[in-house]
């Protein structure tokens, strides 16, 4: 599956992230409150800048175990970064994940990419389940993926240890079904 880029959501651009895009990219990924949660703990110029360039080029799902990841933009600025892994082809597995600059967090724009990326996964790419996880210290994330419609499935203590503390996990899921019943 590859979308037709650029998808427009009500307010923003989702499209494939280019090189031209390291210093907002860097903008947001190397503050410490966004890299918190992130499992890349990618600060420098030059760190960031081998993440970029990795995600330029994940712009399809041709096979399990690929991600589609697209730059938010708004007004000309990438504000943020979406993703959908395709986990299993034979099981219909996906799963969703958005990372926001905290100037912009706040105004529904994260609810805009995960619905869009919600709709790629079972629409486009015909999933049955897609789950989303995060650390349940990062409250907005999680009251994100309830107002989606997701279920906690797990919340895993301790799972990893992550910038030097240990870490618990939630995850969320939806099905395909579940979201065709909500309005």
């Amino acid at each position: 599956m590859k979308p037709d880029f650029p998808i427009r959501t009500e307010r923003l651009l989702l499209r494939p992230f280019t090189a031209d895009d390291l210093d907002d990219f860097l903008a947001y990924r190397a503050l410490p409150e966004v890299r918190r949660y992130l499992y890349n703990d990618a600060s420098t110029r030059d760190e960031c800048g081998k993440v970029l360039a990795q995600r330029v080029g994940e712009t399809e799902l041709t096979a399990a175990g690929q991600r589609l990841i697209l730059a938010v933009e708004l007004d000309g600025r990438v504000i943020g970064d979406a993703m959908l892994k395709w986990l299993s082809e034979k099981d219909r597995q996906g799963e969703i994940g958005y990372s926001l600059h905290p100037a912009f967090q706040g105004r529904g724009y994260a609810t805009e990419v995960a619905r869009t990326m919600l709709t790629l996964g079972f629409d486009e790419l015909g999933l049955h389940r897609i789950v989303a996880e995060c650390d349940p210290r990062n409250e907005p994330s999680w009251r994100l993926m309830e107002r989606l419609g997701m279920r906690r499935e797990a919340h895993f203590r301790e799972w990893a240890i992550l910038r030097g503390e240990w870490s618990d996990l939630v995850v969320y899921a939806l099905l395909a079904e579940e979201r065709r019943s909500r309005p």
